[in-house]
Parts: C-alpha cells; sequence; structure tokens
C-alpha cells in the first residue's frame, strides 16, 4: 500500500488553475465536453485545500472554496456521486459560495467535531456555511448559510453525477413552491435535494441565495434507494447540535498527557472518522487515487481495511483509553477471516468483502491529469508476511489492556498461528505492496517473528491453549536467520531484504514489536544508514525507488508516517531536541484543519497521496506518545 514534479504555480488567491496539457492526455478515453478542450478543463485545488466531513460511514472532501468535489455513498468505498476530485468540474461537484468573486475564506472546524465552518467576508456583509454530514440513520449532507453581518448573495452550483460520473441521472423537481426539493435517480441509486429551487441551467442546477444577518439557509442532501419512498424533511438546527454533540463527547475520552494534544486529538478523530459505525472495518483512507506524484501513477485505491493499519489503529485506540473499540474491531476480523486460514488476505471491504479486483476509470482524467484512476486494489492477492504479525501483536495489547478473550476470538488467533507456522520460510511483497519480485524482507522476517512470539506469550501469560513448543522453536530459528542474514557486515544495521544492502523505512519499526532497543547497535546503525540514504530535506522516504525493488520506475516522495517513525527513534535514544524538532515540523505540515495525507513534496511544499490517511495520523499519535513517554506495543518486553 502506499511520483514530472510540477513547477509551483503563483496561486495568491489560490483560484483554479489550467492542468497541463501533457499531463491530462495520458489519461486515455475520454473526450473533452463539446466545444471544450482539454486544456482548458480547471484544475482542481491543492489536496492541502480540502476539509473532511463524515458521519461513520462515508465522508466528504469540501474545498477551501466551498466545492464539494468528493462523495461516495452510501459507504466510503462506494461509487461517487461528486467525483470533481478526480477529474473535471462535470464529473460531479457541489459549490457552494459567495457571488463575489473577491470574497475572501477562512475555515474551522466547530471544536473537536467534523462540523466544518467557512466564514466568507465580502464587500457587502459577512456570512458563515456550515457544512456536516449528522450522524444518524441515512447519509446527508448539511450546508447551512448564517448570515453574522451585512449581507451577503450566495450561488449553489450542483452537478449530479452517479456511479464515478459514468451514469447521469433523471433530475426532476418533486417539491412545493414552500419547500423546493430536486429528486436525482440512476439505477438503484437516487438522491433528494432540499433547500432553495434549483433551475436547471444545462447538466447543472443553479440557485441565487441571500442570506442577511441572524438568517440561516440550509440545504439537505440526502441518499436513499431509488425504489423507496424518498426520505423526509429534516431539522437542521437538531441535528447539527446532535452531530456536534456526539464528536464532542467522544473527544472528551481521549487519554493524553503528551505534547501536542491539538495534534493527537484531532488525530484520533481522524481515525475515528475513518471507522465504519455499522461494520467496525477501519478505511485506510476516504479516498482513492490521489497520486503520490503529481503526473504519476501511483494512484491506489484506500478506501478498504487492511488488516495492519486497522490494527495499528486498535494499538493507538487502546493506548489512548477506548477498549470498547477492541472487542468490535475483533468481531469484525472473525468475521473477516471466518474459514481456512490459508484463504486469510491482506485487505477485505468494509463488511468483510473479499473480492476487491483493480480496474481503472479511464472516463476520469485523475487529480491534476495523475491517470489512471483505480478502484479496487490488487494488493488484494498479495502474500505479505508481516500482516498477521500486526494483527496478533495488536490482539495481545487487548489482552494485556484487560479484554478477556472469547473461545472464538482465540480459536481465530489459532488459526492466524497455522499461517503463519504454513508459510513460515516464504519470500513476500512486504509492507510496501512492492509489485516486483517477493523477497525476505526484514521488516516482514520480524513481523513472522513477532507473529510466534505473541502466540508463545498468550500461552505462557495468559493460559490459553497452543503449541508453544512449536512456536518457540520457529521464533527463534526466525531470530537466527534476521541476525544472520538480515544485517549487514558492512555497516553492521539492518538491511531491507536479505541479500540486499539497501535500507528500508521499515526497519525503524523493530524495536516497537520488541525484536531489539533502539539503542541496539544494529539499530544505531541502520539508523545512521536511513539518515544517509533516505532522507530529502530531513524527511524520510520509504525506500530508493532507484534500486528497482518495487518494479515501478517513478520517483518517490517522502512518507510522512517514515518521518514520525524517526520521530519515535530518535526521542527513545536520547536525541530530545532532533525528536521535537522534526515532530513540529511534521506538525505543521498538517492543513489549516489538521488533516495530513499520504506523503509530501518538499519541493513544491504540497501534500500527495490520498488524504486523510490513516497511517499518518496514527504514526502522529504514536510519535506524540513516545515524546511524552509512553512506549506502546510491548516495546519493552523482549521475547
Amino acid at each position: 500500500m502506499r511520483h514530472p514534479r510540477p513547477e509551483r504555480v503563483a496561486r495568491p488567491e489560490r483560484v483554479a488553475r489550467p492542468v497541463r496539457v501533457a499531463a491530462v492526455r495520458r489519461s486515455a478515453g475520454r473526450a473533452p465536453p463539446a466545444g471544450r478542450r482539454w486544456q482548458d478543463r480547471p484544475m482542481g485545488e491543492p489536496l492541502e485545500d480540502y476539509a473532511l466531513i463524515g458521519d461513520r460511514r462515508t465522508a466528504a472532501l469540501v474545498s477551501r472554496h466551498g466545492s464539494i468535489d468528493w462523495l461516495c455513498l452510501p459507504r466510503f468505498d462506494s461509487p461517487s456521486v461528486f467525483g470533481a476530485l478526480l477529474g473535471e468540474p462535470d464529473d460531479g461537484c457541489w459549490s457552494l459560495r459567495p457571488v463575489d468573486p473577491a470574497a475572501t475564506p477562512t475555515r474551522r472546524y466547530d471544536g473537536d467535531t467534523f462540523v466544518l465552518v467557512t466564514r466568507w467576508e465580502t464587500a457587502s456583509g459577512i456570512a458563515e456555511v456550515i457544512d456536516a454530514m449528522p450522524i444518524g440513520s441515512r447519509s446527508r449532507i448539511v450546508r447551512r448559510i448564517r448570515g453574522v453581518s451585512g449581507e451577503v448573495e450566495f450561488r449553489h452550483d450542483v452537478r449530479l453525477r452517479f456511479d464515478y460520473a459514468r451514469a447521469l441521472p433523471w433530475v426532476r423537481q418533486i417539491g412545493t413552491d414552500d419547500e423546493p426539493a430536486l429528486q436525482a435517480t440512476a439505477g438503484r441509486d437516487a438522491v433528494v435535494l432540499r433547500g432553495p429551487r434549483l433551475h436547471p441551467d444545462g447538466r447543472t442546477h443553479r440557485a441565487n441565495v441571500t442570506v442577511r444577518a441572524g438568517e440561516t439557509a440550509d440545504a439537505v442532501l440526502t441518499r436513499f434507494h431509488s425504489w423507496g419512498r424518498e426520505p423526509a424533511r429534516i431539522d437542521v438546527g437538531a441535528a447539527l447540535e446532535r452531530t456536534r454533540d456526539a464528536w464532542t463527547a467522544w473527544a472528551a475520552q481521549i487519554d493524553h498527557a503528551g505534547p501536542r494534544s491539538d495534534a493527537v486529538v484531532r488525530s484520533l478523530l481522524v481515525l475515528r472518522a475513518l471507522s465504519h459505525r455499522d461494520t467496525g472495518g477501519i478505511v485506510a483512507a476516504a479516498t482513492t487515487s490521489l497520486p503520490e506524484l503529481i503526473g504519476g501513477s501511483r494512484n491506489w485505491d484506500y478506501r478498504y481495511v487492511w488488516l495492519r493499519d486497522a490494527s495499528l489503529v486498535l494499538e493507538a485506540m487502546l493506548e489512548h483509553g477506548f477498549s470498547r473499540i477492541a472487542g468490535r474491531w475483533r468481531q469484525w476480523l472473525v468475521r473477516a477471516v471466518a474459514g481456512d486460514p490459508a484463504d486469510v488476505q491482506i485487505m477485505y471491504g468494509l463488511g468483510g468483502e473479499r473480492e476487491l479486483p483493480e480496474r481503472e476509470l479511464p472516463g476520469l482524467a485523475g487529480y491534476e491529469g495523475s491517470a489512471p484512476v483505480r478502484i479496487g486494489n490488487a494488493a488484494v492477492d498479495q502474500f505479505q508476511a508481516d500482516v498477521i504479525g500486526e494483527v496478533l501483536v495488536a490482539l495481545e495489547a487487548a489482552r494485556d489492556a484487560g479484554i478477556a478473550e472469547r473461545p472464538y476470538s482465540w480459536a481465530v488467533q489459532r488459526a492466524l498461528l497455522s499461517r503463519v507456522v504454513a508459510t513460515v520460510d516464504l519470500p513476500d511483497h512486504g509492507l510496501w505492496e512492492i509489485r516486483g519480485e517477493p523477497r525476505h524482507f526484514v521488516h516482514s522476517r520480524v513481523m513472522v517473528w513477532a507473529a510466534l512470539d505473541r502466540g508463545v506469550r498468550a500461552v505462557r501469560e495468559h493460559g490459553l491453549e497452543g503449541d508453544a513448543d512449536r512456536w518457540v522453536e520457529l521464533r527463534d530459528r526466525v531470530r537466527s536467520e534476521i541476525e544472520t542474514d538480515g544485517v549487514d557486515d558492512a555497516t553492521g544495521g539492518f538491511v531491507q531484504a536479505y541479500g540486499s544492502s539497501e535500507v528500508d523505512a521499515a526497519l525503524l519499526l523493530l524495536p516497537q514489536v520488541g525484536f531489539c532497543e533502539h539503542d541496539d547497535p544494529r539499530m544505531l546503525a541502520t539508523v545512521a544508514a536511513i539518515e544517509r540514504t533516505l532522507l530529502r530535506d530531513g524527511l524520510v522516504r520509504r525506500y530508493r525507488p532507484e534500486s528497482g525493488v518495487d518494479g515501478i520506475d517513478e520517483a518517490e516522495h517522502p512518507f510522512l508516517a517514515c518521518s514520525f517513525w524517526l520521530v519515535e527513534q530518535y526521542a527513545a535514544t536520547g536525541r530530545a531536541d532532533e525528536a521535537s524538532e522534526l515532530f513540529d515540523r511534521l506538525c505543521g505540515l498538517r492543513n489549516d484543519v489538521g488533516l495530513l495525507s499520504e506523503e509530501y513534496d518538499p519541493g513544491t511544499g504540497r501534500l500527495l497521496g490520498n488524504l486523510p490517511q490513516a497511517f499518518s495520523h496514527l504514526a502522529l499519535v504514536r510519535a506524540a506518545d513516545a515524546l511524552g513517554g509512553r512506549t506502546g506495543r510491548g516495546a519493552h518486553r523482549r521475547g
């Protein structure tokens, strides 16, 4: 899981920009709309200009200038209703902003929530737009305009496009003069938009609304099945209040006494927002195909549940007082992996779905012309030896937190251990899901060791049943092998894979699972090699792509989670000033509402990759914990 650099464009007002012609032409299969040329297509806003709103079933991305450019209904991994983020406005969006072109926005979340408040200042007055997805039985988007002073005229521009812009819905007026409503239908999907009367203008629907001080004007979009009755109007004020209360009450339970509490709380809220409230599955990100390099092809779909990522999220939640989440996630795991342990996958759909075939959507040009746009993920068929280790480490953390095992939950873990035993010597595709040849990645081998080690602890420390003697034998053999084949004779540090002299940022995770201490001479040598070869402008890349390890001939930007891992390593080895300096710099890369994507381009100062990225946010939480003296992951308990 988990790339030529564009020139930085002077955008004093961050207005829309034209896409480079060459970049757009790389996306095959779709002709421009009649009368328009590709080079006339406006380019989307920078990723750091998007905020998230969500209801823990799905989420939307709202641009700084008031356009909802991404929304999938009814789940994170459903087809899009608004898909302009990955193409152009005609791929679906809902713009709401003042008609005054000189209007200036500032925005914030309403406290510890995902209720977004954008304040617009114009020559005629000031008004705010409140965007939220109320937490309830249906997925809705609420957009409330609130007058603050003077008067401000706003315009709604709505372009509804279903199924990743492949289905233009049938749109009709269904409301009354007093209560206007617009219904859009295509196949099984339908939405109703209640608010101002929207008038057709080609394939766009528009309305102008003026508010004065103290006035409000609401618009609500609700999804439903096309064969059912359209949902009734809701009390917008009450829905917003309930949603604020729900997020605030959850955030109030966060146990954190370390540095940058604001960043930690927001990151934990992001992880919560990416957790599906019905199934318990935790998606890696809310988006698909946002590029790791503008114009590159590393554009992957992250709207699924990686066992690794979800396990790490579980540990972060446990560290901060949310033990109930562990039980729910364990139930999700049991459902997802039920059956033959040989069939265990690295990732699943939100409901435990196994079929996630990777396909390309040639009809979408891609974010800033970065094609292809993909849905599904071929990594579902990869063998990644580290994954079961991550799961078992997290479930041991749950046991240590006092969450009792159930007969079924330990049975599942024993089945996973039988899979580890059966594949103990196999090479794999590694943490980074390389699309080159499988190798014996040292991080993966350490996680095999960790899986066996946690099995042994479960038997010998918690009294559970299992073949501890066999697991000890294999655990110790894997350790001996790593210490022989996974260490570079020249540097004395760990290597990326057996037979290689390269290093990999994933090696920073070895002390976190207790394989060695942070100040082990081999780790110190590894850190020195990472600093020599993987740092770019003081931030950490995953590996050197020029080595050919991943099978993709593209550059690599620093990976934010890796830099947070280096913070943790520095903090544990007496390099406190460096740890704090790097941590503060990384926190400064968050956008104005506290979100992080996957990677960062120091040359252009831009966030890249899917947004928001769970891996980045949980790494931030762990780094803050390390700076505050928390260890986590049983790192103090070597086996």
